[in-house]
């Protein structure tokens, strides 16, 4: 059983920890959020005895996907100072590996869909919502699990009301609630796809966009199509992911000396 760590968001979480401190005690940091994730993501009978670590790198294929408006473009604030020394730990002492051409979220997507039951996803971010699996959150030590037809469903809600974090548009005025409500008659997913083309007062275009934006790849290279045209298209993305870093799982997890 592996563990899939989102490792973008627990360096970010250390270095801005520590932004104040030593670039030692924010390695200190990023090592107690993963040991810790590790030592308290197992459930019920399942243990995870092993995990993996993805770090998003560069050229994210979304950026020439957004055309409503730029993907992230308001992310304006300096970084942690540490964060690029946070980041270069992770891969040189627990084997993280660095993602171009897409997210480190959309690898962790591929992984969880090929490994299906026997792996699990460790975030917090609400985007991993939409995979079907398990689901730890280790800042709330929350486990959970997302069904297929939940995972679908987030997404579509997720269309509807954009992503503010993301710089994803959505339509004004709707939150989680109205999402649910516009979404909740629906099993289907072209029932739901046509929901959100009428939400958006027939702009399939902008449906399309906010798609590709959101949906986290569930195998390479893939590009979000609409449900009725799946059969009748293959996908193109611009970009093709690779790793810079590649490594097997790790195995036992431990606390490495951060001195060195």
């Amino acid at each position: 059983m592996i563990a899939l760590l989102d490792s973008d968001v627990m360096a970010y979480r250390a270095a801005a920890a520590c932004k104040e401190e030593s670039v030692t005690a924010a390695l200190f940091t990023v090592d107690s959020i993963v040991v810790d994730a590790l030592l308290h993501c197992d459930h019920d009978d399942v243990f995870y005895d092993k995990w993996k670590l993805f770090l998003t790198g560069s050229n994210n294929f979304r950026k020439q996907v957004a055309t409503t408006a730029p993907y992230k473009g308001n992310r304006t604030a300096p970084k942690p100072e540490h964060l690029p020394d946070v980041r270069k730990h992770l891969v040189d002492r627990w084997g993280a590996i660095i993602i171009d051409g897409q997210e480190a979220d959309d690898t962790i997507a591929i992984e969880a869909t090929k490994n299906a039951n026997a792996c699990i996803i460790i975030s917090i971010d609400k985007d991993f919502r939409q995979v079907p699996g398990h689901h730890y959150n280790f800042v709330k030590r929350e486990h959970f699990y997302v069904t297929p037809e939940n995972g679908l469903r987030f997404l579509y809600m997720q269309i509807l009301m954009g992503d503010t974090a993301d710089n994803i548009i959505g339509i004004s005025g709707i939150g989680p609630k109205r999402a649910e409500a516009l979404l909740k008659d629906y099993t289907e997913e072209i029932d739901m796809y046509n929901a959100c083309i009428e939400a958006y007062d027939g702009n399939e275009e902008r449906v399309i966009e906010n798609a590709r934006l959101l949906y986290l790849r569930r195998k390479e290279n893939e590009l979000w199509l609409p449900p009725n045209k799946r059969h009748s298209q293959t996908s193109s993305p611009k970009k093709t992911s690779r790793s810079r870093k590649k490594s097997d799982a790790n195995t036992t997890p431990t606390n490495p000396d951060t001195d060195s």
